[in-house]
């Protein structure tokens, strides 16, 4: 059973946006989110439980500019096409934007993970039976995850990371749940 780490205070990339702009003597810079500011810092941890295979990780998958091989091994046999067991590389990109978002929430918790990677048969699967699945879905790519985040409303989700700008944020409000992806921004 996954249990949730106490919050812990997290220096967020809009806590170091607010005092670097208080220190700019009044000199207001405005720029677009972006994740590179995740290269430099310390180590990157996730914590994930899947919905479908009930199965637990916690792990630390980078520590400053460096990922860790193993880790990034585990994470891709985690987020394996749940139907088939087929795994693909997954985009430590995507890693990177969960990590940002936990950090924006100013918490710890556990990503439950609905979706990663999918296999082509699956996505076939999945889009014959609803029309909100993609025929060239990033998650075939290993670039795309389906998720909720412990004890944070979904729509919060979609608006932290809305907010943030990198890649692709899909809101499935009736299912509960928000795509993330590391292609183009874009909303839906």
């Amino acid at each position: 059973m996954v249990t949730e780490k106490s919050a812990q205070p997290v220096l967020s990339r809009r806590f170091f946006l607010q005092k670097s702009t208080q220190i700019a003597l009044g000199l207001t810079v405005v720029s677009a989110p972006t994740l590179s500011w995740a290269k430099v810092m310390g180590k990157r941890t996730l914590s994930l439980y899947h919905t479908h295979t009930q199965q637990t990780l916690d792990i630390t998958y980078a520590w400053g500019k460096v990922y860790n091989p193993k880790a990034l091994a585990q994470i891709n046999y985690f987020l394996r096409d749940y139907k088939t067991g087929k795994t693909h590389p997954i985009d430590p990109k995507l890693l990177d934007i969960l990590w940002a978002i936990q950090g924006e929430m100013g918490r710890k918790g556990v990503y439950e993970v609905i979706s990663g990677f999918r296999s082509p048969q699956t996505n076939r699967q999945l889009r014959h039976n609803s029309s909100g699945v993609a025929g060239q879905s990033l998650h075939m790519k290993g670039k795309a995850i389906d998720i909720r985040f412990s004890g944070i409303e979904t729509d919060q989700i979609q608006q932290c990371a809305v907010e943030m700008r990198c890649g692709g944020v899909g809101y499935y409000a009736k299912s509960d749940f928000v795509h993330l992806d590391t292609g183009s921004y874009r909303t839906w």
